[in-house]
């Protein structure tokens, strides 16, 4: 504990040293440790994420693999004998009914294997606890092994319509190693977006001491700022703007079967959420630089047309797809933060002056 106090007292005697020259050394020594103490705190987090990981890469794989179901999906219009027949979820059968339920995809129960696609009788009823589930009512010939009526079949009664999976809607791997090396990218990715905040600290400690002291009073506000702007960026992009890019480009591929490499994907969805999440930081930044006197509001609606162009050549770049819809999609927010920057640069902005 003394030892950390006393690294805390010498980190604010070196930034206060504002009167002083430091050299090319000085400064090369200064980012060496805060690289060392970044790549230390982004490692403990890493191994943390490890063990997590599966959670980890379920969660991302949800927009791609709805997509691929979807996409994969025969789109017949409901019709029938009367004309009213509807569909209906699971959570209004009662208790009681009986009908045919289909496997949809490949499931191991008990000893055995059910291919996907293979149907039993079942019924909605209550086991020996009480606990309504839907059991098998007629036994089922699995390869040489029998499953008796009576058995509990693997559904969630509570599931939405959408929720059930659909045929191949599973990433593949085409190498022993990758799940390995997945499993390592998404933590290793994740530990870095949990580490924004001390991250954010460290190139704020590195840069405090060419600033006035009244300036480096901002460093609390910017940290709270961009990191929920980070997280603000990267959950627009994962909830917003994947989904119909993903079903656009998968919908594209309907006459063909697709396999998509989990690698390649996670490649894509990461660097979309990164790289949203460093877009919604221009509120946070505007703030600072504007806190400082080095922007002001004048200044951002002077120069709006070329950022405008900035932003459309931004949008296109992290857009996966090239229709105007898609990349529309990814401008529109940064056009947003760029009316916000204003609004906060003529809020907060004031020259730079010594204190």
């Amino acid at each position: 504990m003394a030892t950390l106090l006393e690294s805390n007292t010498k980190d604010e005697e070196r930034d206060g040293r504002l009167g002083v020259q430091m050299s090319f050394l000085d400064h090369l020594d200064e980012l060496r440790r805060r690289i060392i103490r970044s790549v230390v705190f982004v490692t403990v987090i890493f191994l943390g994420c490890w063990f997590v990981s599966d959670y980890i890469y379920n969660f991302l794989a949800v927009p791609v693999q709805r997509a691929l179901a979807e996409a994969q999906r025969r789109k017949i219009e409901l019709a029938g004998m009367t004309g009213q027949e509807t569909f209906l979820p699971l959570s209004s059968v009662k208790e009681g009914d009986t009908g045919r339920y289909i496997f949809a995809e490949e499931t191991k129960l008990g000893a055995s294997v059910i291919p996907m696609g293979a149907a039993v009788q079942a019924k909605l009823a209550r086991d020996a606890q009480g606990q309504l589930g839907l059991f098998t009512d007629e036994a089922l010939y699995a390869g040489n092994i029998v499953i008796p009526k009576g058995v509990r079949l693997p559904i969630d009664l509570n599931a939405k319509q959408d929720a059930l999976p659909g045929i191949d809607d599973k990433l593949i791997v085409t190498t022993a190693m990758e799940p390995f090396s997945l499993y390592v990218k998404v933590s290793l990715y994740t530990a870095i977006a949990l580490a924004v905040p001390f991250l954010l600290w460290q190139i704020w400690a590195f840069v405090a001491p060419g600033l006035y002291p009244h300036e480096r009073a901002y460093v609390t506000p910017f940290i709270g700022l961009s990191t929920i702007s980070f997280v603000l960026g990267a959950a627009f992009a994962y909830y917003i703007l994947f989904p119909p890019a993903a079903r656009y480009l998968l919908g594209l591929g309907q006459d063909f079967r697709l396999l998509l490499k989990a690698d390649d994907y996670f490649d894509f969805i990461i660097l979309v959420m990164l790289a949203m999440g460093v877009v919604f930081q221009m509120p946070a930044i505007t703030y600072v630089l504007s806190r400082i006197g080095i922007v002001n509001a004048r200044f951002l609606i002077r120069v709006w047309k070329t950022a405008l162009v900035v932003i459309l050549v931004a949008a296109a770049v992290l857009s996966p797809t090239s229709d105007i819809p898609n990349m529309m999609l990814f401008a529109a927010p940064m056009f947003v933060l760029y009316v916000v920057s204003i609004f906060i640069a003529w809020m907060f902005g004031k020259k730079r002056v010594k204190e």
